[in-house]
Order: C-alpha cells, then structure tokens, then sequence
C-alpha cells in the first residue's frame, strides 16, 4: 500500500477536511474557474479599451467611469471565481450539494446595468 504525501500547507488550511474527491470532478471545477477568470480578463481588457479608444464616443468622466466600473465587474468576477471554486471542492470534499452560484446574478446585474448606462449615454450624447 502506497502512502499519500501530505498535502502543502496552504491546500491544508483551505482544504482540511473530508475525503479527496475523484480528480475528474476536481479537473471540471478547476476548468470551470479558468472559464470565470477568461470572463473577468475580457472585462479587464474592455474596461482598458474604453479608456483608450472611446475618447471620441464618450467625454472624458464618462469614459473614466465606464472604464473603472468595467473593470471593476472583471475584479469581482475573479474573486468570486476563486471563492466559488473554493466552496465548490469543498462541497465535494464533504459530500453536500454543491452551492448556487452566485457570481452568475453579478455578471448578469453588471452587464444590464453597463448596458443601460451605454444606451443612456449614447441617447443624451
């Protein structure tokens, strides 16, 4: 019987107890992470080009403005990735049902409210 090296001391801290899931599902929710973090790099990257290549579709506080909050959704997407991704192995870890995922209701509020605040500015410009 082979024995199983410890685990680092942060993998330790995060992931104390229960028993190691099949890595297939470990894999599924590492690859779902690596999709919220492309999410939030493609709002990091459109907040960016706003504040670069808008300055004749939007005056200056405007651009600022959209360009911060942009940025901002891609900010809170990843940590909610991480969070998620934590909670998620934990979930299995321990054998509970896996938790709702919340970060969706914040991508699908930001983006409303980014739409609306593009619409407004488009129609007043």
């Amino acid at each position: 019987m082979t024995e199983i090296p410890p685990r680092g001391r942060l993998s330790t801290r995060l992931l104390a107890h229960g028993r190691e899931p099949d890595p297939r599902f470990t894999l599924a929710n590492e690859r779902t992470f690596l999709a919220w973090i492309r999410t939030a790099l493609a709002f990091l990257a459109g907040g960016v080009a706003v504040e670069a290549f808008a300055a004749d579709v939007f005056a200056d506080p405007y651009r600022t403005v959209i360009s911060v909050l942009t940025i901002s959704v891609g900010l809170l997407i990843s940590v909610g990735a991480a969070l998620r991704w934590l909670n998620i192995e934990r979930s299995m870890r321990l054998g509970r049902p896996l938790p709702m995922p919340l970060i969706i209701p914040l991508l699908s509020f930001a983006c409303g409210a980014a739409m609306a605040v593009v619409i407004v500015l488009v129609v007043l410009d």
